[in-house]
């Protein structure tokens, strides 16, 4: 086990619990939230697989399992259906206590529960004699699981969690269920509802990764999620947080204030991801992390409780700068700040915000808003057109966002000029401007396309056009759908010219519908009686369209487009 760091193996649920194994769900998880959708849904999938024509057996999805000892394992991932199981197993007990109390069969009924509950829901340690459960849950629900669940005695619903009235509902609803499928057929009860914890056991099976340490299964996180299986990374990070007040003997008060202060930085990111926020945060103030990195970084360095309750701090400092960059509409910045913001939204360019976040904290609002502006340059210039690899440019970003946070760098200009490396040069996106094919069947491509032409127009005619209107369309001068030898084109050219920017103009939406694959003096005549300058030029200046009237468009776009997105100071 320690030699491999982690294993992985798929087990079913008696595998899993029907042995002298014990699972821990951490003091600090989450509180148990499933509700009746899923205890539907598990329920109709258990049902299914006991259907003479239905599955062989239900597959339950990733556990992941933490342990020293391969012994006891502190339950990383799936509390929710490990917990879920083992109340239906408490429910099914219910239902075989009924049938003793009724006198029925009592005492081959008394040695079925007595064996069931030794099985999978606790056992007497051979050696102490004391009971222990198979399942502990976290701090807040395991006292209301072992104290009324698992004796199956009387459920009070006054003075409780949330969460634990959740557990007793949960009992309900399956003892309901289980009462229910008793009913739907003959035969002995007593045997009916131990065959259905056996077959429960047998055809609910999970894919169980068992790592040593909490890094290790932050790692597995990042694979899983890798492969789009969403985990509670989240959730692991903030385990270790409460472990370190844990161990430095904080109070009930503090614990609670930092799960409090926790959630609520969770329920505002809403959406957003808590991890890239996280990041975002840390390389705001710190040397470069990688996300791969993080969780390791963090653990190195947040030991103390003080240091828990620092990062605490200045994470609730920098969300609203986060949550506005990601949300700018909603947002109490400026209009002109909103706009910035959205800019890079659209380009979907992250790579700044841990500078922007340095830079909020540090900076006065006008130098501020100057740095928003420079990184929509430096985007469109850098990420947009010259589509350059951004591993050196995020790293640059962060050394910058260092030294701001260090007061190192204290100005606007200061800044700029330690970015120098990262912004492109005229030449150079000139040069990548005249040679841009962007496809606008993608949606974000689409909006980009609609923001370089845009800002164009408003370079040329001094007309300011929202870039989201539905008022005007991409006009695509060669067709997208373009026929055969359309304007004498082969179908090589046309495939290859077609998404150019300089094949590409703005047209009102009425008109942009009229004219589909017209031929282009018909389109051309049509493009003189436009509202857009940008469009009048490109019909005044070309009498045919062919390649070389393309690559003309484009380069007279690439010009353009180098004095619309300079910045002075590095030019």
């Amino acid at each position: 086990m320690a030699a491999t760091n982690f294993k992985t193996e798929n087990n079913t649920f008696r595998k899993l619990i029907g042995n002298g194994l014990t699972y821990c769900i951490p003091r600090f998880q989450r509180d148990y939230s499933w509700t009746n959708e899923e205890w539907e849904d598990l329920w109709m999938d258990l049902l299914g697989t006991l259907k003479a024509e239905g599955e062989a057996a239900h597959y339950m999805g990733y556990l992941v399992l933490q342990s020293a000892d391969d012994k006891t394992f502190d339950v990383i991932d799936g509390q929710q259906r490990l917990t879920t199981i083992s109340i239906i197993v408490l429910a099914v007990l219910k239902s075989i206590q009924r049938l003793i109390d009724a006198g029925n069969d009592a005492e081959a009924n008394k040695r079925r529960k007595e064996q069931i509950q030794q099985t999978y829901v606790g056992y007497l340690d051979p050696v102490t004699l004391v009971a222990r459960p198979k399942l502990s849950l976290n701090r807040n629900n395991n006292n209301y699981f072992q104290t009324y669940l698992v004796p199956l005695g009387h459920l009070p619903q006054r003075g409780f969690r949330a969460s634990e009235h959740q557990l007793r509902k949960a009992f309900e609803w399956f003892d309901k269920r289980v009462v229910e499928y008793l009913k739907s057929s003959t035969g002995d009860e007593g045997m009916r509802l131990a065959k259905l914890v056996e077959d429960i056991s047998d055809r609910l099976f999970f894919t169980v990764i068992t790592v040593t340490d909490e890094l290790n299964a932050y790692k597995v996180f990042e694979t899983l999620n890798a492969r789009g299986v969403r985990l509670s990374a989240t959730d692991l990070l903030k385990n270790y947080l409460f472990s370190v007040l844990d161990r430095g003997g904080e109070t009930d008060h503090e614990l609670r204030n930092l799960e409090d202060r926790w959630e609520a930085i969770v329920g505002r990111l809403q959406s957003e991801n808590f991890p890239d926020f996280l990041r975002v945060h840390w390389n705001s103030r710190r040397p470069f992390a990688r996300q791969a990195d993080l969780f390791k970084t963090i653990r190195a360095q947040v030991v103390t409780p003080e240091v828990v309750f620092l990062l605490l701090r200045e994470m609730e400092e920098d969300l609203d700068t986060y949550l506005a960059l990601s949300s700018p509409e909603p947002s109490d910045w400026s209009q002109e700040d909103k706009k910035l913001a959205s800019f890079l939204k659209t380009f979907r360019v992250r790579q700044p915000f841990p500078l922007l976040l340095a830079a909020k904290r540090m900076f006065d609002a006008p130098d501020f808003t100057g740095l928003l502006r420079a990184t929509v340059v430096i985007s469109m210039r850098f990420n947009v057109i010259g589509s350059y690899s951004t591993a050196e440019q995020e790293r640059k970003y962060n050394e910058v966002a260092e030294r701001i946070a260090k007061k190192d760098l204290t100005t606007l200009g200061s800044a700029l000029q330690a970015m120098r490396s990262i912004y492109p040069d005229d030449t150079a996106f000139r040069a990548a401007f005249a040679e841009k094919t962007i496809r606008t069947t993608d949606s974000r491509n689409n909006r980009v396309v609609r923001f370089i032409l845009c800002a164009l127009e408003k370079h040329l005619s001094g007309q300011d056009y929202s870039f989201t209107s539905d008022a005007f369309n991409i006009e695509h001068v060669l067709p997208q759908n373009a026929p055969d030898g359309w304007g004498g084109f082969g179908n090589d050219d046309a495939e290859a010219l077609v998404y150019r920017l300089g094949n590409m103009t703005l047209l009102e939406a009425g008109a942009n519908r009229d004219l589909g694959t017209v031929a282009y003096d018909q389109k051309r005549a049509n493009y003189e009686q436009s509202g857009f300058a940008i469009t009048k030029k490109l019909a005044n200046d070309n009498a045919e369209w062919t390649p070389e009237r393309i690559a003309a468009q484009q380069n007279w776009m690439a010009t353009q487009a180098t004095s619309i997105w300079r910045i002075a100071r590095l030019s």
